[in-house]
């Protein structure tokens, strides 16, 4: 199906997600080689002011959301973690030190999303049922993660952006949601919106795509997500309604992509809210009508 990206008002009919990473300005992947690990301590945490203003802006339009949010985060910052469930949102898993799925073992990534849904249940008490791929990064060829998430009790992933664009993307996944087989078990899969262009999926959930192109792309997204029948995925992070960052001196083309237009995200963030209506992923689980396996299955687990 093609379209046109300008989107018409909302039409009620339709709850999208709205959905948020939760990490700090300095532990985004395109920093990977500027900022140690080690060092993370040594930067200024900036996160609770930024996530305070999104959950005002949330409560303005009355929206709900889920907070993807890293393990070490929830570690650290355990009372905004409380006072995000507090609010009705959703709190899932980002995984616990935003390591791409591609630079771990199947381990490694269990003991990740394991320890990440444990700190997050205990520092809320509520159950996790969602997870997100830092950078998106369930690539073809990681669909072992698929299976070790259903292994470790997760009931829904949010990482297969089905794009093609180097770094990250699942070229064969739909575009709205639906149900994966794994060997464990079935997933849910909720894959950031797209919008269809001339027979081509263009990246439009959010992030940089919000900040540095037209938000008419976005709306245009949510929009052919109404006519599906569906709903559209955006997302965002906290350190992107925070111009006031500290500047780390990085490549000219990372400079653009992450401190370009942030500005212009809570202006924009206001006319997706204004335009259209939201809740978590979780909130609407049960109610979704998701077809089976429109992407292929996973292979046969080879991780032991």
């Amino acid at each position: 199906m093609t379209a046109t990206i300008s989107a018409p008002g909302a039409t009620g009919r339709v709850r999208h997600h709205f959905t948020v990473d939760v990490e700090e300005f300095f532990q985004v992947s395109a920093f990977d080689r500027i900022v140690s690990r080690n060092r993370w301590s040594a930067y200024p945490s900036r996160v609770e002011q930024s996530v305070d203003r999104l959950l005002q802006l949330l409560d303005e339009h009355d929206a709900v959301a889920t907070f993807f949010t890293l393990g070490w985060i929830a570690e650290r910052h355990g009372p905004m973690v409380r006072r995000i469930a507090g609010l009705g949102h959703e709190v899932a898993s980002h995984g616990w030190g935003h390591r791409r799925v591609t630079d771990l073992t199947p381990d490694d990534f269990r003991t990740s999303v394991r320890r990440t849904r444990r700190v997050l249940e205990d520092t809320t008490g509520q159950p996790v049922r969602g997870y997100r791929a830092p950078s998106f990064s369930i690539v073809p060829g990681r669909e072992w993660a698929l299976e070790i998430l259903v292994e470790e009790g997760y009931q829904y992933d949010s990482s297969l952006f089905p794009i093609h664009r180097p770094g990250y993307g699942y070229p064969a996944g739909g575009r709205y949601p639906y149900r994966l087989s794994t060997p464990a078990g079935p997933l849910t899969e909720i894959p950031p919106s797209t919008v269809r262009v001339a027979g081509v999926n263009l990246p439009a959930s959010g992030g940089a795509y919000l900040r540095l192109l037209p938000v008419s792309l976005i709306m245009g997204a949510l929009a052919q997500a109404e006519r599906h029948g569906s709903p559209g995925t955006c997302y965002i992070h906290p350190w992107e309604v925070d111009p006031g960052q500290p500047r780390l001196a990085v490549p000219w083309l990372t400079r653009i992509r992450h401190y370009g237009g942030l500005r212009r995200t809570m202006g924009r963030l206001r006319r997706l809210l204004g335009r259209f209506s939201f809740q978590s992923i979780g909130g609407g689980l049960e109610a979704l009508n998701v077809p089976a396996d429109l992407a292929p299955c996973p292979p046969p687990r080879t991780h032991g």
